[in-house]
């Protein structure tokens, strides 16, 4: 979670330290500690402890921002707290960041740097397919394949409504029929699905086949593997 994501309250095993918005105390060296300090609730009675009383001055803090570093920094540290704030605004505590150990952030920056590309990569993957989905139509396109072809792998009806309704595409899925879930429309979506994941066209067509054969080649496997899907429900 980034900074000033809402967690309403801490978990309760979860180890975490209070940022306080008003003037606080040790209750174990009997410190001042000021507003802002950094405190963490001991105990039944939920005496305040400052970092050096709780054993966790020797943590360093690492703000919430980099989900990647913070979960490997978490996942390399022996001991960790979650670092919270109240908001006087949102009525609840908003999470800041990690206390980890030093070690621990070192090795997960290292690790980041090394695949910092990939996960770029897989963002962008990830940002471009959320533009060119709409999830509501999609779902309703998936409904109309579960319905109209029980036998259908589970799983592959949203695979076959979310290749057919991509933004921009052009395919099946974009036609005003499509949109308005006719029948036809979705069947020519299920038989795409099936030429291209249940048969032999692909590498037909890779080995220069002109479309109209190759699709005649596999016409019967198609109506074969379409007439199973629909019949499931019978």
């Amino acid at each position: 979670m980034g900074k000033g994501v809402i967690q309403k309250k801490p978990k309760p095993n979860e180890l975490t330290v209070f940022i306080t918005s008003r003037e606080s105390q040790c209750d174990e060296c009997g410190e001042n500690l000021g507003k802002g300090a950094w405190i963490t609730l001991q105990g039944s009675d939920r005496k305040a402890a400052c970092l050096s009383c709780a054993d966790l001055d020797h943590l360093v803090f690492l703000p919430s921002g980099d989900m990647a570093l913070t979960r490997r920094s978490r996942k390399y540290s022996k001991l960790a707290a979650v670092v919270v704030k109240w908001s006087r605004t949102r009525k609840c505590y908003e999470r800041q960041g990690l206390l980890v150990e030093n070690e621990a952030v070192e090795r997960a920056d290292i690790e980041c740097k090394a695949d910092a590309k990939q996960r770029e990569l897989r963002r962008a993957q990830a940002a471009v397919r959320r533009a060119e989905l709409d999830e509501e139509y999609i779902d309703r396109f998936t409904a109309q394949v579960r319905e109209l072809y029980p036998g259908c792998p589970a799983g592959r009806d949203k695979v076959v409504a979310e290749h057919a309704c991509r933004k921009y595409s052009g395919r099946v899925g974009r036609s005003a029929a499509a949109k308005e879930l006719d029948g036809n429309a979705v069947r020519l979506a299920v038989i795409a699905h099936i030429r291209h994941q249940e048969t032999d066209y692909d590498e037909l067509l890779f080995k220069g086949l002109d479309r109209g054969e190759a699709r005649e080649r596999v016409r019967r496997r198609v109506d074969d593997i379409l007439d199973k899907w629909q019949a499931a429900g019978s």
